[in-house]
């Protein structure tokens, strides 16, 4: 397959000998920066610049025909967004001064040392990157739209606070930083995963690979492969995900889970782009964008000293935190349609007519598994539906049940641990009367499932009700 072009737009080293040329080629070929035009006559220089966009230029000072001193101004004025990087071979601060003066971003001078020039492009890569974001950013706020509107279809809302999630995944989908998608357990995390990757244009394959469902011991061999005899048992080399994922992008979910040895080598490969297999000394690099995803407190996991974190900050570049459905069930009334159809179309049935009073049940209901609950809930409902209207008699069943198991789960805390008052304790008729309008109000005035979110019967809650009018 062929690698991807980094960074996007080619970086023009321009200098009159031809061994410098193919030495700076080779020193940021070797650190995955492959997209570089050589140009060895300045005469050339203005015609390329007209003909495409440039991420940043490296300038020699002294050549024939025209030198870099004329070339400096033309190019800061004419192209002030193309960072210049000026190689000279005299050392002279003057020379310097006056170049920066002009425009020019850094003066180094030759003989090279690679390290500062690599660390000098690189930041003017991620500068470009980051000012590309910014105006991507500007331009989706802007018109409130989404260029790609195809890329999310899997994802089911029309919420605001998702719609705003999707026009930053736009803006930064293009871009070779990695991400940090946060949410709980069946918020969508994989999914909106593959929308950035459908997005960012990149040749090669999405590959996901879940840490929780991975023996830890093998999650080092599973990225990044292994070498022939590499350890007992490596009877053939074997290429890590990471490699699969040349080109494309590489999804790691829970990577709460990673333990220290992995997260050790997944920091350099993130500052580096370098990794080596297991049991091997030859060195790979990779062209992958990274996107990782967990529903832990990655905060809670710094304080405790589980997760690095230098890897925590170099991870996400980007972070996006999807919202749980309670904050959005504005949503379910879409939710259950499409899993309605889309069960009704794996059993075999016609799609049932869910009644209003199950919309209601279903936004009084806090679903700690998110989307995935839901839809397992639906699923289970249809399997049992008949004809007719849905009934919402399994719904109620299953979320009683859950309920329950939360009442048990919490029924040994002291009530110290579970209710604060500050001030005078209120009276147990004003706490019945602030519960009962609290249900009432989460559901919408329906009293068969206020009386359900109260754990009594509606005939109690009526009497209740009538005695509170008295």
């Amino acid at each position: 397959m062929e690698k991807l072009k980094y960074p996007s737009d080619p970086i023009l080293v321009i200098d009159d000998e031809p061994h410098f040329l193919k030495s700076v080629e080779f020193i940021l070929k070797y650190e995955g920066i492959n997209n570089i035009t050589l140009c060895s006559d300045s005469r050339d220089v203005m015609p390329l610049l007209e003909k495409q966009p440039f991420s940043l230029i490296l300038l020699d000072l002294l050549m024939p025909h025209i030198s870099g001193y004329q070339l400096l101004p033309e190019i800061t004025s004419g192209y002030p967004d193309i960072p210049v990087i000026i190689v000279a071979a005299e050392n002279r601060i003057e020379k310097a001064v006056e170049c920066i003066k002009t425009g020019a971003y850094d003066f180094i001078v030759k003989p090279v040392n690679e390290n500062r020039l690599l660390v000098t492009i690189k930041n003017i890569i991620k500068l470009k990157e980051i000012q590309k974001e910014n105006l991507g950013l500007k331009r989706h706020f802007d018109s409130d739209s989404l260029e790609h509107p195809e890329a999310f279809a899997e994802i089911i809302t029309g919420n605001n606070k998702m719609r705003s999630l999707f026009q930053y995944a736009e803006a930064i989908a293009g871009t070779s930083l990695p991400v940090l998608i946060t949410g709980e357990t069946g918020t969508g995390k994989e999914l909106l995963a593959q929308a950035i990757h459908r997005i960012s244009g990149r040749k090669g394959k999405f590959i996901a690979l879940n840490i929780a469902g991975e023996d830890k011991a093998m999650v080092s061999d599973t990225l990044f492969g292994h070498s022939k005899g590499g350890f007992t048992g490596a009877v053939d080399a074997r290429k890590g995900l990471i490699e699969s994922a040349a080109a494309g992008t590489m999804f790691l979910d829970e990577i709460g889970d990673l333990n220290g040895e992995v997260q050790t080598k997944l920091l350099r490969l993130l500052q580096e782009r370098k990794y080596y297999p297991i049991g091997s000394d030859r060195e790979k690099t990779t062209d992958a964008r990274f996107i990782f995803a967990t529903n832990r407190d990655m905060e809670l996991l710094l304080e405790e000293k589980q997760f690095r974190k230098d890897l925590y900050y170099r991870l996400q570049s980007h972070h996006i935190h999807i919202p749980p459905l309670r904050e959005r069930l504005d949503d379910i009334p879409l939710l259950l349609d499409h899993f309605l159809t889309e069960s009704a179309d794996m059993l075999g049935k016609k799609p049932p007519t869910p009644p209003q009073e199950l919309i209601t049940l279903l936004r009084s209901y806090h679903f700690p598994g998110n989307i995935r609950e839901l839809e397992g809930m639906v699923s289970d409902a249809l399997s049992r539906h008949d004809k007719g209207v849905l009934s919402t008699q399994t719904f109620r069943e299953k979320i009683k049940g859950l309920k329950a198991n939360k009442t048990a789960n919490h029924s040994s805390l002291s009530p110290d641990k579970t209710v604060t008052f500050h001030g005078s304790m209120p009276t147990l008729k004003e706490m019945e009367k602030f519960m009962i309008d609290k249900a009432l109000e989460m559901s919408s005035g329906n009293q068969t499932i206020a009386a359900g979110i109260l754990g009594i019967s509606r005939k109690a809650l009526n009497n209740r009700l009538i005695r509170g009018k008295a």
